[in-house]
């Protein structure tokens, strides 16, 4: 009863600190809004402050700004003095915001769908001003017409919500400060080059005013991104890092209270946020999915009237959302959330991006904007490629066909030629060993996302075998390629270097290395007993594969899961083929590695060429020699080995 009463009548302890106004879910809940952000409970201990005494004009002014730091100017733009803008089209001067759909403070819009209860025909009985907007239709809702037959419902938030979003800010902020304008900086340095989903000016723009002007997903993913890097700024390195779990769990949970009236910044925010392997799960990407749909994300915006750059942000966030969702559901074996007929998003190029090399920063560690831009471009045609690779081998469908090798390889081939084509148009510039002293590459993660593909096509074409069969030449022609894959990932991931691994890697990298290890297990599974030289010789390159996976993890946290899923599965392959087959791999012949070696340990780049090995296999794989004209020629024994096809 006593803390009942005191809740009527004054704010809490942390809010009370925080000059807020303290705000309970329910009429039953016993902690505010802010302190369940923080885990903690309401206090009503402290007395309320003395009122400050009036600074006379006479008084020494200096001495009151060395007693303002960062921490002090954080709390000013936390003051309930601090206005925060609800509408852009007020502010004063140049800004982009003025005419934007999605980026509005403090309102949400949701697409219209086209059976729900508003029809375009409706449209034309209607009053619309020079922005496309119906303010009579729903007040104080607005109707904003993107084209002819797109309509959002722009809902302005309640006070409540707003008032519980500024507490959600305030508590990311709190949790940072007073490092947050430095952590925003690591942020842009590192990450925004290689992910370029955000728009750095309108983000800088609203920090520049107040924090408070964003949304907390979008604030505290790159708070959580940034903290990956903390070393690299020389202002935060001898600082006391914040716990970055906490800060994770913070952000994800106000993540999921997003999902009622989602913004596109907190669509961006998730999907920075699920670049960390610790918080991605295939249930959250759903959820960031059904988020983008009501966002309309998945529609083409090319002849909406919104502005150019929210154009180009609305591409950026789409593939990008396309992206998270056919690499998760590759890593994690799953059916992906978006078809291809509910998808209708224009294709990305060089225009949809607004930064260009003139805006590289400088500072030693940061990554570059051009190469992040083609990198990024590349990984969504790659992605478009391996949509199809999942569509046409790993639904429960297509996995529950029975399909003979020579029809499986009919059914690879196209996607076989299009990851050649692919390859051989990557510009040099993407190379493996294109690094710029003192800078960041994350073309890492684009060649590792390469491989991946093509031991996924690969492993789709070797489930069907009968090694009895009349077909086993072509099967053991189809399993050299495959080896052929697994040794080109294998001379890949000798040749990265400190500036690969300290750079953004994608969330599905820890994973791709797991199931390329995997892979090469298959294979090692897959060669008949007769052919022990060929075996002892494939298990020997998987234990190099993970002893140079191991001692590169001390370089790099995401090589370290990695290497946990290949010593698991090192330990089947123990049981299977016991100690002198096994184990006898696992201190790796490290003669190829070393042969081909500098002085200082770095691997000679000349050996290879300047393209990675792979590109060779396109020219000499005996995939390739197959004479494709004649398979429907090919007598019926020689078709008839088909087996069951393993589920994914």
């Amino acid at each position: 009863m006593e803390r009942a009463r005191l809740r009527d009548q004054r704010p809490c302890d942390n809010c009370r600190r925080r000059k807020i106004r303290c705000l309970f879910p329910s009429d039953e809940a016993t902690d505010c809004v802010l302190c369940i952000s923080r885990s903690t409970s309401c206090t009503y201990i402290q007395t309320a402050p003395r009122k400050r005494r009036v600074i006379s004009p006479g008084s020494d002014q200096n001495q009151l700004g060395a007693a303002s730091g960062p921490r002090q100017r954080a709390l000013s733009k936390r003051s309930p003095d601090h206005e925060v803008l609800s509408d852009y089209t007020k502010l004063p001067g140049r800004s982009l915001l003025k005419e934007t759909l999605g980026h509005q403070n403090r309102q949400s819009s949701t697409v219209i769908g086209a059976t729900s209860d508003f029809a375009p025909s409706l449209a034309s009985a209607l009053s619309w001003n020079a922005k496309g907007e119906c303010l009579q239709y729903d007040p104080p809702n607005i109707l904003r017409r993107a084209n002819q037959s797109t309509y959002f419902i722009v809902r302005p938030d309640t006070r409540e919500e707003t008032e519980a979003e500024l507490a959600n800010l305030d508590a990311i902020e709190d949790f940072v400060a007073p490092h947050g304008p430095e952590l925003v900086n690591l942020y842009f340095r590192i990450v925004h080059p290689s992910f370029p989903i955000l728009h750095k000016r309108v983000f800088l723009e609203k920090y520049g005013r107040s924090y408070r002007e964003l949304t907390p997903c979008g604030l505290g993913a790159v708070y959580v991104m940034a903290l990956n890097w903390w070393s690299y700024s020389p202002a935060l390195a001898t600082a006391l890092k914040p716990d970055v779990q906490r800060l994770e769990d913070m952000v994800l949970n106000m993540l999921f209270q997003a999902h009622r009236r989602p913004k596109i910044s907190d669509l961006q925010g998730a999907l920075v946020l699920m670049q960390r392997p610790s918080i991605v799960s295939w249930s959250l990407i759903g959820h960031v999915v059904a988020m983008g749909q009501d966002l309309g994300i998945n529609s083409d915006c090319t002849a909406w009237q919104v502005p150019d750059w929210e154009r180009g942000v609305r591409k950026r966030v789409a593939w990008a959302l396309f992206m998270q969702d056919k690499w998760g559901a590759l890593v994690y074996g799953r059916g992906s959330h978006i078809r291809k007929d509910d998808w209708d998003v224009a294709t990305l190029d060089s225009s949809d991006f607004p930064e260009t090399a003139r805006d590289d920063d400088d500072e030693e560690g940061s990554a570059e904007i051009e190469k992040g831009k083609h990198t990024f471009l590349q990984m969504v045609a790659l992605t478009e490629i391996i949509a199809d690779i999942l569509d046409q081998f790993y639904t429960l469908k297509a996995a529950s066909r029975t399909l003979t090798i020579a029809e499986t390889l009919e059914v690879a081939k196209p996607l076989q030629l299009r990851l050649k084509n692919w390859f051989s148009n990557v510009p040099t510039s993407l190379s493996i060993d294109d690094t710029v002293p003192r800078k960041l590459s994350s073309v890492g993660y684009l060649h590792l996302a390469y491989y991946t593909a093509e031991v996924t096509l690969h492993r789709a074409i070797l489930r069907p075998h009968d090694f009895n069969s009349p077909m086993h030449e072509l099967y053991s022609i189809t399993r050299r390629s495959a080896t052929a894959r697994f040794t080109s990932a294998l001379a890949f991931v000798k040749r990265l270097r400190a500036e690969h691994f300290q750079s953004f890697w994608y969330f599905s990298s820890t994973l791709s290395l797991a199931i390329i290890g995997l892979f090469a297990g298959i294979l090692c599974a897959t060669i008949p007993e007769e052919e022990r030289d060929e075996r002892t010789s494939c298990l020997s390159s998987l234990a190099e594969y993970r002893w140079v996976l191991r001692i590169s993890a001390t370089s790099a946290d995401f090589l370290k899961s990695a290497v946990s899923m290949l010593d698991g599965q090192s330990r089947l392959i123990d049981d299977e083929y016991g100690p002198d087959l096994g184990r006898s791999t696992g201190a790796p012949d490290m003669q190829p590695l070393q042969e081909h070696a500098n002085d200082d340990g770095t691997q000679n780049v000349e050996h290879y060429g300047h393209e990675p090995p792979a590109v060779d296999f396109f020219t000499a794989d005996p995939y390739y020699s197959i004479d494709w004209s004649n398979l429907d020629g090919l007598n019926e024994d020689y078709l008839a080995m088909g087996s069951e096809i393993e589920p994914h």
